[in-house]
């Protein structure tokens, strides 16, 4: 069985992340693994086409911080330092791809509803997380309550 050193949590900051960072939690100490939580943020241009013209700077920002304090809650939560938070700006499955590669991550874990049929064809972060990593990829199922 492969044992896993460096474990890589990206979540989405909505109300289902704590079913992510659970089973993220209970993997890292399984393994004595270390745990880094990883958050993208989408660039605002992206939301709105990139065809208005208008400065949407202090919305990236506001965006961004909202963001940082986020991911500090969840981590002071799980008992995951500062220094093993990251929040970045980009494509979610390009960022993570690139944090995994330049971290050393040996695992990422993502949520993942489990869509099928049309939403499925569309595409979603875990599917594109899990297609194009060089290392193990878990797509943890959300429950719907």
């Amino acid at each position: 069985m492969t044992t896993y050193k460096n474990i890589l949590v990206a979540i989405d900051l909505t109300e289902e992340a704590p079913q992510v960072l659970e089973k993220a939690k209970s993997l890292a100490q399984t393994h004595g693994a270390q745990l880094t939580l990883i958050h993208v943020v989408e660039p605002v241009g992206y939301a709105y086409g990139g065809d208005i013209p208008m400065d949407l700077t202090e919305l990236q920002d506001q965006l961004d911080k909202a963001a940082h304090e986020q991911l500090a809650a969840y981590g002071d939560q799980y008992g995951i330092s500062k220094d093993q938070q990251i929040v970045t700006v980009g494509r979610p499955e390009s960022e993570i791809h690139r944090l995994a590669k330049e971290m050393n991550g040996d695992l990422v874990i993502v949520g993942s509803h489990g869509r099928k049929g049309f939403q499925l064809l569309l595409g979603s972060t875990a599917n594109g997380v899990l297609h194009g990593s060089e290392c193990d990829v878990l797509a943890v199922r959300i429950q719907q309550d």
